[in-house]
């Protein structure tokens, strides 16, 4: 028997497939595993943040790690020390300067000019030589004073003949005045007309010595012992008398001096240590201070004190055997006020400055540190002095202070790299840099 097809599919087929026994419904099973994948995941990502979290910790507790490895850091909330840099505190003769801004000035500067009017017939030196006091710098034409000279010696021989025929004179009225030949008034005329010719003799001697002055001016003559600087007039030029510009200038340099300030308040040290008779030595260095040009002693100090700057003017001598010290150059003057004997030394950057006040800290023999307090004195080189608070031998902390306090425990590092005295480097050890600070000087 035929069976007609429906055009239905049958329930439990698959879209009018072959007909079979209905299965279960799809839906409930792909729900099925859509959640079983869901949980999978959010475990997996739980357990990758509980290890996340944990490595953390761990690497962020060097303690913990070094409980687990046996270290120091077994004991748990134990403080951990901070490395830090020491220096040890010195002793050392420290001297105490005071330092100015000085100028070097010449002991003798002479602007060179003629004394008589002529022309310039001869400069007989070079710009910049040396010369010594005497030496001829320039001839003026010397003729027409010559001519004066001349003059002068002929008057001098005319009046001095009058002189002598007036003397003759006179001793003839004598003897007449005797005999009673001749008035009394005429023997008191020859006597004032010999006088007078006396006068005129001796006048035309002060010419003649006048002539030979002009003519001794003619040539020019170094006043002092130096360095001549450019020449001011040239060869053929007419000078005068009264010319201010004059012909070169003439600077003596050996000695020569430097005239620096320093301040007020240490007038009262300066001037007790003179009148003991004390020779307090000055140097000079150039002007950044690296140098050193000259040695020398302070030979006084001002009158007065500058009421705009509130300091005195010292002057000092030196020698300037080699000529390193020239007119008008700018020095930097050091005065050796005094020396400390022994004091003690401990690097500057140990000093720290607080609301209590200056204080160090000093490294205990328990590998902990104590604050200090301090009295600082003068600085040298990279050092300062400590009066009080620091004995010579103790150990101060110079690197590493920003989170010390009293009692805390240190780790020493190694030693500074700087090699200046008193410095400490930057306490790298393996591979670090280190930095070198500038010297402050005194």
């Amino acid at each position: 028997m035929n069976t007609t097809p429906s055009s239905e599919p049958t329930p439990g087929t698959a879209g009018g497939g072959p007909s079979g026994p209905p299965g279960p419904p799809p839906k409930p099973r792909r729900r099925r595993q859509w959640r079983g994948l869901v949980l999978l995941g959010l475990l997996v990502i739980v357990a990758a943040a509980v290890l996340t979290s944990k490595g953390r910790r761990d690497h962020a507790s060097p303690d913990h790690a070094g409980a687990r490895q046996g270290g120091p850091g077994a004991a748990r909330g134990a403080p951990r020390a901070q490395q830090v840099v020491t220096a040890t505190a010195s002793t050392h003769d420290v001297p105490v300067h005071l330092i100015g801004l000085g100028t070097v000035t010449p002991t003798d500067s002479v602007t060179v000019r003629s004394r008589v009017d002529g022309q310039l017939l001869r400069v007989l030196f070079k710009e910049g030589q040396l010369v010594k006091a005497g030496d001829l710098l320039a001839v003026i034409d010397p003729r027409p004073y010559q001519v004066q000279l001349e003059q002068a010696r002929g008057q001098y021989a005319r009046d001095e003949a009058l002189l002598a025929n007036a003397r003759v004179d006179l001793r003839r009225y004598q003897t007449l005045f005797a005999q009673d030949s001749v008035a009394r008034q005429t023997l008191d005329t020859q006597a004032a007309l010999v006088r007078q010719y006396e006068a005129a003799v001796k006048s035309d001697q002060g010419a003649i010595d006048a002539a030979k002055l002009n003519l001794v001016y003619t040539r020019i003559l170094s006043p002092v012992t130096g360095r001549v600087g450019l020449r001011l007039v040239d060869p053929g030029n007419i000078v005068h008398a009264t010319d201010t510009t004059g012909i070169v200038v003439v600077n003596a340099l050996q000695p020569i001096t430097v005239v620096f300030s320093v301040p007020e308040d240490r007038v009262p040290d300066i001037l007790t240590r003179l009148e003991a008779g004390r020779t307090l030595k000055v140097e000079a260095y150039d002007r950044t201070r690296q140098k050193l040009l000259a040695n020398g002693t302070l030979l006084t100090l001002d009158n007065q004190i500058d009421p705009t700057t509130g300091t005195v003017k010292l002057k000092a001598s030196f020698p300037n055997l080699d000529y390193r010290l020239f007119p008008q150059q700018f020095v930097n003057a050091q005065l050796l006020l005094d020396t400390l004997r022994d004091a003690t030394l401990v690097p500057t950057a140990a000093i720290q400055y607080g609301v209590q006040g200056t204080f160090v800290y000093v490294v205990n023999a328990n590998k902990t540190v104590s604050v200090r307090p301090v009295t600082t004195g003068p600085t040298y080189e990279d050092s300062t002095v400590v009066s009080r608070g620091v004995e010579p031998g103790q150990q101060v902390v110079t690197e590493g202070t920003d989170k010390l306090t009293d009692g805390a425990s240190v780790t020493l590092m190694g030693p500074p790299t700087s090699h200046a005295p008193g410095v400490g480097g930057s306490g790298a050890v393996d591979g670090g840099s280190s930095e070198t600070r500038p010297d402050g000087g005194m």
